[in-house]
């Protein structure tokens, strides 16, 4: 079901079964899968491969060349999975060669309007992203983060999993799995009970979440120290392994 005024390039790779609105334009190295649904002015350009199941909305620019001076034309790209709601006047670039030359957005992820997603980010699976929430080059997202609306995030920043931050947060550092993020620049505010209750969290666990936590913000420990403590905290809480892996994995600093 392809509108009679939308232009489709002959090298796109489309299945039978997706819909493409009116005036839309899909470029020649496109690929979309079954059950897509494209609506009216979208623009799915460059190396872009988008799974099933996906509902993108008008006026979206997907695989678009990156905001990035050093962009010399390298045929990179941008990867989207299966079951994402990707809203009104999106833009999502392709990757970069300085880094793993792809742009990568994962599955069952809830993107709102006006949401940037630049160069190089990685997108888990059962996001949120609310309205104007903006990343800069090179972010990492984790899996169930919630960005509220006009979230900001620094290049090279992570999110961790299962965050949650606070309408126009500025992150400027890392983000450790489980924490709420609020303010401008953001800083850390407990960590994100309802969130874990609603993915099934039990009880037990989420009190050593809200320990761990304890540890890293509220105990006067250095970072090291507080490492070491979480890493005997984990092996009574496998969920707190998540924690610590992020925290070895921290280039900016988390924030504080």
């Amino acid at each position: 079901m392809i509108h009679p005024t939308a232009i489709v390039h002959p090298g796109a790779k489309l299945a039978t079964d997706i819909e493409i609105g009116a005036y839309s334009i899909i470029g020649p190295h496109v690929e979309i899968g079954p059950g897509c649904r494209v609506g009216p002015h979208a623009v799915i350009t460059g190396h872009t491969r988008i799974g099933a199941n996906n509902r993108i909305y008008q006026f979206v620019s997907l695989g678009e060349v990156p905001q990035d001076k050093k962009y010399a034309g390298e045929p990179t790209r941008l990867e989207i999975g299966n079951n994402n709601s990707i809203r009104e006047f999106c833009t999502f670039n392709c990757g970069t060669a300085q880094d793993a030359g792809v742009t990568r957005i994962g599955n069952d992820n809830w993107i709102m309007a006006y949401v940037h997603l630049a160069h190089d980010c990685q997108i888990g699976n059962h996001t949120i992203f609310a309205n104007n929430a903006q990343l800069a080059g090179h972010v990492h997202v984790g899996d169930y983060a919630i960005l509220g609306g006009f979230t900001g995030v620094h290049q090279f920043c992570r999110v961790g999993a299962h965050t949650i931050t606070a309408i126009a947060s500025v992150i400027l550092q890392d983000v450790p799995p489980y924490v709420i993020a609020s303010g401008n620049t953001a800083k850390p505010y407990g960590i994100n009970v309802e969130g874990l209750k609603r993915r099934g969290f039990g009880p037990a666990v989420i009190t050593r979440l809200k320990r761990a936590y304890k540890t890293l913000y509220k105990s006067s420990l250095t970072l090291d120290q507080a490492r070491r403590e979480l890493a005997r905290q984990a092996k009574e809480c496998p969920e707190i392994q998540p924690l610590l892996d992020f925290l070895a994995g921290s280039t900016r600093g988390i924030i504080r």
